[in-house]
């Protein structure tokens, strides 16, 4: 037989890559005129044609009748002797086209055409993947858990692709098992080893936007915007949201009735508190909705270097750093400001002591760091218990007793 059959390999490639048929015809057609270039020097008088329903490839040449003496090129070139033998009809100039057995090229060269072709339609899987993803990215995607690993995890996607899901990548208290799953946002796309790689995350802030337009129909719709999000995954979001129509409640929008809209998302973020904040241009308001769930008393802005000195009663000052500081640098990461939180004492002031005062029995590293989290006083500081004072900041129990002494005994001689 002179043709080859490629139907097994042809309708695995068009199947299982998904992989449009002229594409593909046209690969099939490339490699085979590569062995013939190897083999007859040229491929300009052959042609080959794929039958993309019984996968039969057939390679014909076309050769021209000259008489015998005027052969200067066999490939092109058929002497007019030869050219009776086919057809005894045919004439000097005329054409004859002869069917190539596909078998002459050897076995080393068939199957040598056959890994090209792999090869080919491995690098066309590989930019259809990228082009895929690339388009995708920042768009949400389930997959199923396929593999776990101590630094990511492997996914599947409906079409069997494989996704990369990096521990860093996953929300602190994530637990997933084989089989189950998950979504996540396409993060990007990259190459490693000259293969694309799909990263997901569940960290970016842009997964908890997709979720917020998926759960919103006024986001999706373009008349609820959403401004800004900042995060610390698993712990706390600020979501600024601002509506283009009067009549919507950006906030209430968002937390739906009884919270409807935004439980499905916390669940979803493994309990992350989210802030739906109505953003503005005013900076002082856009700082103190940042700093929710704390009430503000007052602020001293200064716009020069970003910079906020925020006043609270003493019950508010830890609601305004938040646990491990979170609340507070998120409030700094929405609005752009440096801000430092401090109780507002009022009339207390008098009987108050500053903790620069303390600076000659107090190591200023350990003062700055009472200031880092509010306690810039010495009732501040008074005020909290040890292991409120250790659970707030950096400092060892023994520390913060030995602080907490110093104190106690200013204030004991000063009562005397």
């Amino acid at each position: 037989m002179a043709s080859i059959n490629l139907i097994d390999s042809f309708q695995e490639f068009k199947d299982a890559e998904n992989i449009d048929r002229p594409t593909l015809m046209k690969v099939i057609e490339d490699v085979f005129k590569t062995l013939l270039r190897k083999k007859y020097i040229t491929d300009e008088n052959f042609d080959v044609i794929v039958n993309d329903q019984t996968g039969d490839l057939e390679i014909f040449r076309r050769r021209e009748i000259v008489e015998d003496d005027m052969v200067e090129d066999e490939n092109v070139h058929i002497p007019y002797s030869a050219a009776l033998k086919i057809d005894p009809d045919y004439n000097v100039g005329e054409e004859v086209y002869e069917e190539v057995d596909v078998r002459d090229f050897g076995r080393r060269a068939i199957l040598a055409a056959k890994q090209t072709l792999a090869a080919r339609i491995g690098d066309l899987k590989k930019n259809n993947l990228v082009k895929k993803y690339a388009d995708r990215v920042g768009d949400i995607i389930g997959g199923e858990v396929y593999q776990i690993w101590k630094k990511e995890i492997l996914l599947l996607d409906d079409e069997g692709n494989e996704l990369i899901l990096p521990k860093s990548e996953q929300i602190p208290t994530d637990f997933f098992k084989k089989g189950e799953n998950i979504r996540a946002v396409v993060k990007k796309v990259e190459m490693r080893n000259n293969s694309p790689v799909i990263i997901l995350s569940r960290t970016h802030s842009s997964f908890l936007e997709k979720l917020l337009e998926i759960e919103v129909p006024e986001i999706m719709d373009g008349l609820i915007v959403i401004k800004k999000i900042v995060r610390e995954p698993g712990e706390r979001a600020k979501v600024a949201v601002e509506s283009y129509d009067d009549r919507i409640d950006p906030v209430g929008a968002c937390v739906g009735m009884k919270g409807s809209r935004i439980h499905g998302i916390v669940r979803e973020l493994r309990n992350e508190n989210i802030d739906i904040i109505n953003y503005t241009n005013n900076q002082q308001l856009i700082i103190q909705r940042s700093l929710t769930p704390a009430k503000i008393n007052r602020m001293e802005l200064n716009t020069t270097d970003n910079h906020v000195d925020v006043y609270l009663e003493p019950d508010q000052v830890s609601l305004a750093i938040g646990k491990k500081g979170v609340n507070i640098k998120l409030a700094q990461e929405l609005t752009g400001f440096t801000i430092d939180v401090y109780r507002d004492v009022k009339e207390d002031l008098e009987y108050d002591i500053d903790m620069d005062e303390f600076s000659d029995e107090i190591e200023g590293w350990v003062i700055d760091e009472f200031k880092r989290v509010g306690c810039d006083t010495a009732l501040s500081i008074m005020s909290l218990s040890i292991e409120e004072l250790v659970r707030r900041t950096d400092l060892e129990e023994e520390t913060v007793r030995d602080v907490r002494r110093i104190l106690e005994a200013e204030f004991q001689n000063d009562n005397s």
